[in-house]
């Protein structure tokens, strides 16, 4: 039976075609080799004729407006709105998957609406977000539609953010992330036992991206950490991955620590006590990082920004609503004057905790 998704796919790059007969997906380490009409494990890209294909350009699987510091990134544009967006499939195979009704369904790139990048942009234009992020699903596998977003939004003055595992090879991660003005890289463990065993995919790849994002791009990068109990979260593990940013990447780079909750092929699994997080942050910051942050539980302490020379709370968040806010016009701590490492403004957003759904359907032309 004939995939009409696939032959209705639009043309994209980063593949080449194997002496066998097969064409090979040259987009994420992977490496799918393809006969005929079959997919990539993403879903998304295929073989249609004697080319690869995406299925999901210009198809989202949902639109909300959130607050910024739900992606999360603490110090990008704090309190602004973020026009967040997905599409369907995913090219890792995570059994705790948070957005597994998205990122795993079969069915939703063909239910998806159809939206034009210049519709994006518009959308997130008139509703005042600061920015759009590219979440829910990883925005790698839908590269090309991506990227075009990225372009419509710079030309109305919106940033663009990815929300992303950094499984990508070198020449697309050099080509997408040059248009990302800032992103949320999921680390989501610090040994190949964990990737392999619970992500079908590899540590060593993701910390490439890492240290290409920081050291090749002017894009700004937080990491999170989903702390697992049992699976990720001994302090040894963690103690390693600081231990790695402080060297590869300095102090300056955010993470954040958050809880697990039994989902998707882990229903089984305890969810990640608090106190977990809090140690996880404990050692980041005994350890030399000078801003780590816990999620996905209420923790004001924990999910606040201090300044790392006096102590002092520049920004204060309860949930996603800031609570206080004492940064001067160019960031700098308003009691010493020390700069805090981010993307601010003179003044932060005022979006706070709201989350607004929405349809493409409101925003187009009749």
């Amino acid at each position: 039976m004939e995939d009409q998704d696939l032959m209705n796919g639009m043309p994209v790059d980063y593949w080449h075609r194997l002496d066998d007969g097969r064409i090979q997906c040259d987009l994420c380490p992977r490496f799918c080799r393809l006969r005929e009409g079959q997919r990539g494990l993403c879903f998304v890209r295929g073989r249609a004729g004697d080319r690869m294909v995406l299925t999901t350009y210009g198809r989202s699987s949902g639109f909300c407006v959130d607050p910024i510091e739900k992606k999360p990134l603490n110090h990008f544009l704090p309190g602004s709105a973020v026009l967040s967006f997905g599409t369907a499939g995913c090219n890792l195979a995570c059994k705790f998957c948070q957005n597994w009704d998205m990122s795993k369904s079969r069915e939703m790139d063909t239910l998806a609406e159809s939206a034009s990048p210049e519709l994006v942009a518009e959308m997130a234009e008139r509703l005042g977000a600061q920015s759009i992020a590219f979440t829910y699903n990883d925005p790698i596998i839908f590269h090309e539609y991506a990227v075009d977003i990225a372009k419509a939004c710079h030309r109305r003055g919106i940033r663009a953010v990815a929300v992303s595992s950094g499984y990508v090879t070198a020449e697309p991660r050099a080509e997408f992330y040059g248009h990302m003005d800032a992103v949320n890289i999921d680390l989501k463990a610090f040994s190949e036992r964990f990737y392999k065993r619970l992500t079908g995919s590899e540590l060593a790849p993701v910390l490439d991206t890492i240290r290409y994002i920081h050291h090749h791009t002017d894009t700004w990068m937080e990491l999170t950490t989903l702390l697992i109990p049992g699976e990720n979260d001994s302090d040894a593990e963690i103690g390693a991955m600081v231990e790695w940013v402080l060297a590869e990447l300095g102090p300056a780079v955010p993470l954040h620590f958050t809880a697990f909750h039994p989902d998707f092929r882990m229903r089984e699994h305890p969810p990640t006590p608090p106190e977990t997080l809090r140690r996880a942050r404990r050692i980041a910051i005994d350890t030399g990082v000078r801003y780590a942050y816990t999620g996905n539980v209420h923790d004001e302490a924990g999910q606040s920004t201090y300044c790392h020379h006096c102590g002092q709370r520049l920004i204060g968040r309860d949930w996603y609503q800031l609570s206080e806010w004492n940064l001067d016009a160019e960031g700098h701590c308003s009691a010493c004057g020390t700069p805090c490492a981010g993307v601010f403004e003179e003044r932060p957003g005022r979006w706070g905790p709201r989350r607004l759904p929405l349809t493409p359907r409101a925003f187009a032309a009749p």
